[in-house]
């Protein structure tokens, strides 16, 4: 069976398209915030045009949030340079507008009557993006490149625990959110870039009184303390918690199965950082960070879609081949200049990514016969008062049972 190329230029079985129709979205959620921001999503979501589509609405929010990311970066791609103030401004806009706007696409879907399985797996889609970014210019804003340690430690984190989210899912059926979670990382994160924004990214550097740390130790400590929490949840989760027949995942397999592909991104990249003689990591970290982010965005992706399809989860990707590649140079003492591996890394990560999801959506769009960023017909308009009015948060956040919706994990 081969494994890394597209079969016939198709990615869905017919077997895995007819799950995907009979997929019902669950949700969980716990969150302090949510209740609280209840009371702004309905009312922007009644400001929304009834022509406009869930997905667009994410799509705008995502690419927002990248492009004033990627300005960031610009001014300081390593974390080490202060960036200026305003661009630490624009990030903490573009993350609350990103935020704002992926709480209610779901609701616009209810809204609408056009809530489907594919607007849930693009808005996981976008999120697994969107946690490369939002934890990144997290780091940047507080100048983590000093410390290119925990710089890989927080980023690799917020990707790996994004992961893990949806392996609990995978696993158990149910996607949980609990008190402490996405909203309140990314609320969390938006404060960072405010007070970067507000007071200058050197006040991070600043000297806590009575302690013997930098003020940026503060939040990094904290949000380590968060992963930890959420780490040892997804593990009781994962191992307790399966639901089908003998406590494995929805698929039938064996829970600790989606551990491989994960394995085959984060492990790669602590070698490839901690080994390079050029200082690879250290000299190109947004460059490395993005690069494996694409990597780790493409399996989260297929496991997403493993869920949604009931199917076994494929170990194997072309994504990987960027990685292997400096692997394999590393092995044959670096023939090839690594920042040359790592541009093509990010490269073709990003072309595979775009790819397969493009592949995707066509394929599940030819299916259910609808389109991805448009509505069709004139939309049936539900009761907007209803919108707001479900007794689970989670649910009504999350667009229902049959549609939305996961959120980046990234502190």
């Amino acid at each position: 069976m081969p494994i890394l190329a597209y079969k016939e230029q198709r990615i869905l079985s017919p077997q895995q398209l007819r799950k995907l129709s009979e997929h019902k979205y669950s949700c969980f959620s716990a969150s302090l915030l949510d209740p609280l921001l209840q009371p702004w999503w309905n009312w922007l979501v009644s400001q929304t045009p009834l022509w406009l589509a869930p997905n667009l609405i994410t799509i705008v929010g995502l690419i927002l949030n990248i492009v004033t990311t990627l300005i960031l970066i610009c001014y300081s791609p390593n974390g080490v340079e202060p960036p200026p103030r305003w661009t630490c401004f624009l990030c903490a806009l573009g993350l609350f507008v990103y935020q704002s706007l992926d709480s209610i696409d779901g609701k616009q879907a209810r809204r609408t009557n056009t809530s489907s399985p594919l607007g849930e797996l693009f808005d996981h889609g976008c999120d697994s993006i969107s946690t490369i970014f939002v934890a990144l210019s997290a780091c940047i804003s507080c100048q983590l490149g000093h410390y290119p340690n925990w710089l890989f430690f927080q980023c690799f984190c917020a990707i790996a625990l994004f992961y893990c989210a949806h392996w609990q899912t995978y696993v158990s059926g149910t996607m949980r959110f609990g008190r402490i979670d996405v909203t309140e990382a990314q609320f969390s994160i938006i404060a960072i870039h405010l007070v970067s924004a507000v007071l200058g990214p050197e006040i991070w550097l600043t000297k806590m009184p009575y302690l013997e740390c930098e003020t940026r130790c503060l939040p990094f400590y904290m949000a380590s303390g968060v992963d930890f929490s959420l780490a040892l949840r997804y593990s009781k989760s994962i191992l307790n918690e399966g639901c089908g027949k003998n406590g494995s995942s929805v698929a039938g397999t064996s829970v600790l199965s989606p551990s491989i592909p994960l394995t085959l991104v984060v492990l790669p990249a602590l070698m490839i950082a901690q080994k390079s003689p050029e200082n690879i990591f250290t000299e190109h970290a947004s460059v490395f960070i993005l690069a494996f982010g694409m990597v780790a965005a493409k399996i989260t992706n297929k496991l997403v879609i493993a869920h949604m399809t009931k199917a076994e989860m494929e170990y194997l990707d072309w994504s990987l081949l960027g990685p292997a590649l400096l692997f394999l140079n590393q092995y044959f003492n670096c023939i090839v200049p690594e920042i040359w591996l790592l541009w093509f890394t990010l490269a073709w990560g990003t072309q595979d990514l775009l790819r397969y999801c493009a592949q995707v959506c066509l394929e599940i769009c030819q299916h259910l016969r609808i389109d991805l960023f448009r509505i069709p017909h004139g939309p049936k308009v539900l009761n907007t008062s209803s919108v707001g009015s479900q007794s689970n948060v989670g649910a009504d956040k999350n667009g229902g049972t049959s549609h939305r919706k996961s959120k980046s994990k990234a502190h």
